[in-house]
């Protein structure tokens, strides 16, 4: 009965972390393969050859059991219940203030899958450089709070803030894209398929297709933003990271992770928007 009376978006809120805590235990594997590839470039000489994500895959659960491949989980957690409900939220709230009336067209949708994703994005920033320092490896953190309190005492309050241009050219973009692809991909299928009993699968299926073209739009931020959470005192600046990457690896360093990153986002997005909109409808709430 509470959450029946609950305000429109506190629900898109609860229906946004639970998505995101499905599809984070899911696919956290992922994201570990693809921290670990990007920061070995930082330990890989010009002509050595290349690591792939099957040989991380293998040496990360040979030397640190199959579990291993969920370290970083906690943080990614605390990131993603939290971050998921605040971006759905403001997502919601922004669509029912500016298109109540009518759908955003592709341009209103790249600007409102951005909005959202700004603020979440900035609001959950500490707790994503600590799980990516949890997932580089090079890090001996015992908790999540314990990192936190190390960071700032070691490195002060600033270094939990590393990474935020590089972090806010990733992620916005990649919301804003995805949201646009998405919702035109819905919008060109025949409304009896969109409101048939398959619509999950159809939802599945856009957020895929969305998904893949939006993680390789913001590849190279991806790679930008790891260096710099990981190596704060490397890369003072964003451009420092990316002066690094370019010098050391040429163009193609920019897209070192993207198959496990691609693979992530995209199953990550596509399941996280698929549990929204289901629930969403449940409570009776136009996502």
């Amino acid at each position: 009965m509470e959450l029946a009376l609950a305000h429109p978006a506190l629900k898109a809120f609860m229906c946004g972390s639970l998505s995101g805590t499905c599809s984070t235990l899911l696919f956290q594997p992922l994201d570990l393969l693809k921290t670990r590839l990007q920061t070995l470039q930082n330990n890989m000489r010009p002509g050595a050859p290349r690591v792939g994500m099957v040989t991380v895959f293998f040496n990360v659960v040979r030397t640190e059991k199959l579990l291993g491949l969920w370290k970083g989980v906690s943080p990614s957690f605390m990131r993603c219940i939290p971050g998921v409900g605040i971006y759905f939220s403001t997502f919601y709230s922004l669509k029912q203030h500016f298109f109540q009336e009518r759908p955003p067209n592709a341009g209103e949708a790249v600007l409102l899958g951005a909005g959202a994703r700004c603020v979440a994005g900035v609001a959950m920033l500490p707790i994503t450089v600590i799980k990516t320092r949890f997932e580089s490896g090079r890090y001996n953190y015992v908790s999540v709070f314990g990192a936190l309190r190390n960071v700032c005492e070691t490195e002060g309050p600033r270094a939990l803030f590393s990474g935020l241009t590089a972090t806010l050219l990733r992620d916005a973009p990649f919301s804003g894209i995805y949201v646009m692809f998405y919702s035109q991909a819905k919008r060109s299928l025949p409304q009896e398929v969109t409101s048939s009993a398959f619509s999950p699968l159809v939802n599945f299926g856009c957020g895929v297709l969305a998904g893949v073209l939006a993680s390789l739009a913001t590849q190279p931020a991806d790679v930008v933003k790891t260096h710099v959470q990981v190596s704060p005192a490397l890369y003072p600046r964003t451009t420092d990271a990316v002066r690094f990457i370019y010098t050391e690896h040429g163009l193609s360093g920019f897209f070192r992770g993207a198959v496990p990153r691609s693979l992530r986002r995209t199953l990550m997005a596509a399941m996280a928007w698929t549990v929204y909109e289901q629930l969403m409808a449940r409570m009776g709430l136009k996502s």
